[in-house]
């Protein structure tokens, strides 16, 4: 008896290892954070290899959303208005993930100027940005800042908080679409060197989201409606924009990825607000 509890005790410690440094992994990925290196951890700055850690997506993406979510807590209680509250928020996220996912977006934006599929690809890796990226860029900004900050006018301290964090998970759970259901559409891109998500992986990560969500978003009061349209209005834009990869450049890029996850935050915001929306009136 003692001899299977030991063992059982093992597994159990290697599992929470595995997760903890999966997790630890896609932060440093996703993220500028000072994510510290595990005990454990041979490598701490590898890549990591999203065809074993697509189920820890939705718990990082919780994460990274704890700042910008604080931001936005702290901002509203010295009462410096909704919209300033947002701007910080957003650009708390935006600072802590060096831009990760708007780059993304802005080089898939500038990419609709080119007219064959090479020239697209040649145009995301081009570092510099053209009047799509930008306009896109600016676009994405006001979208994330005016939806928030109507949230944040219409809802209590809490539950605009935990939007935030919500929209996180489900976001970066959704960028992942695109490099679950489509080939890379080159054969040295960021996408592919971090490996493809397996489906089955993919669909716990999707599951556990969605438990998150729905858990979180309880525990904060929103609306079980408004919940329930961010995950389903995260999960149809990632596929959006995965469909529109597969048209456009026949694949996947680290940059679809962005983009992906850029619509999909939006997207689930806009779901909880027209919920909100629909019990204030």
């Amino acid at each position: 008896m003692s001899d299977q509890l030991n063992e059982t005790s093992i597994v159990a410690n290697g599992r929470l290892r595995e997760v903890l440094t999966d997790t630890a992994l896609c932060l440093r990925f996703y993220s500028r954070l000072p994510v510290p290196a595990l005990p454990w951890e041979l490598d701490p700055h590898a890549l990591p290899d999203f065809a074993r850690m697509t189920r820890t997506v939705p718990l990082a993406g919780l994460i990274l959303g704890i700042l910008p979510a604080l931001v936005l807590a702290a901002a509203l209680v010295l009462d410096l208005g909704s919209w300033v509250a947002a701007i910080l928020s957003v650009a708390a996220m935006t600072v802590s993930t060096g831009a990760f996912h708007e780059d993304g977006l802005a080089d898939t934006a500038d990419s609709f100027g080119g007219a064959t599929r090479e020239r697209r690809l040649a145009i995301m890796r081009d570092s510099l940005i053209g009047s799509f990226g930008a306009s896109g860029l600016v676009l994405v900004f006001a979208l994330r800042i005016a939806v928030l900050a109507e949230l944040a006018s219409r809802m209590d301290m809490a539950g605009a908080c935990v939007a935030v964090l919500i929209a996180a998970a489900l976001s970066r759970t959704a960028g992942l679409i695109p490099l679950v259901f489509l080939p890379p559409a080159r054969p040295d891109g960021a996408s592919h060197a971090v490996g493809q998500p397996t489906r089955e992986t993919f669909w716990t990560a999707a599951a556990l989201a969605a438990g998150l969500a729905v858990l979180v978003g309880a525990m904060a009061g929103l609306p079980p409606s408004g919940t329930a349209l961010m995950i389903a209005l995260a999960g149809l834009s990632g596929g959006a924009l995965a469909r529109l990869a597969s048209r456009h450049i026949g694949g996947q890029t680290g940059d679809i990825a962005g983009a992906a996850q850029q619509v999909a935050e939006i997207a689930a915001l806009i779901g909880l607000l027209t919920m909100v929306a629909r019990s204030t009136t």
